[in-house]
């Protein structure tokens, strides 16, 4: 049995996505027996973090600026706004290295089944930011679910009635990939989005 601090640890570790009951006991056991110095540099990041980050005021980035360092660095193409579901898709683009323009976070998606509507994902922030000018291309990047494929929608008609254009990432099948053990919707949007070579 374990005793009751070390049990609040394991359930504050199960708090983690990914991390089951099993893991969080490993990662509580190897934290206290094996690495206490480790322990200790990760409940004060975690202390600091919590404290300091905050959203950042254009891109809803987390940075603990008002404002990210994406969205200050000067190399940016500025007439290329990205549109996100959450931070971690931000990084995945940007670890791709290919592309270069600014972003803007949903923090989430059109889900009117469970309250979420255009206010919660401040899509009047994102207005505000398309009617400031000099954004010429919108391009959404939000998953491809049915509520990801109604909120690439709904912003895809906010830009045009603005006269921006609107593109959208190209979905389909993995690199390296081999078609046979590909699903049949990604296959299916595979075959829809593709493009003369």
């Amino acid at each position: 049995m374990l005793s009751p601090l070390v049990q609040e640890l394991v359930q504050a570790l199960r708090r983690l996505p990914g991390v089951g009951a099993k893991t969080a006991q490993r990662m509580a056991l190897h934290l206290l027996e094996r690495d206490r110095a480790a322990a200790l540099r990760l409940s004060d990041a975690l202390r600091e973090a919590a404290e300091k980050v905050g959203r950042c005021r254009l891109c809803r980035n987390l940075t603990e600026e008002p404002v990210c360092g994406i969205c200050r660095a000067p190399g940016r193409d500025t007439r290329l706004l990205c549109v996100v579901e959450t931070p971690a898709d931000m990084a995945a683009i940007e670890q791709s290295a290919a592309y270069a323009g600014r972003y803007f976070i949903l923090l989430g998606r059109l889900s009117p089944l469970d309250g979420i509507g255009p206010a919660e994902l401040g899509l009047d922030r994102l207005a505000e930011r398309l009617d400031e000018g000099g954004i010429e291309e919108l391009i959404l990047a939000t998953s491809a679910t049915v509520e990801g494929e109604a909120t690439a929608d709904y912003l895809a008609e906010s830009a045009r009635v603005r006269g921006i254009r609107v593109s959208r990432i190209a979905q389909g099948v993995p690199v390296g990939g081999e078609l046979e053990y590909v699903d049949g919707g990604t296959l299916g949007l595979a075959i829809s989005g593709r493009k003369e070579i």
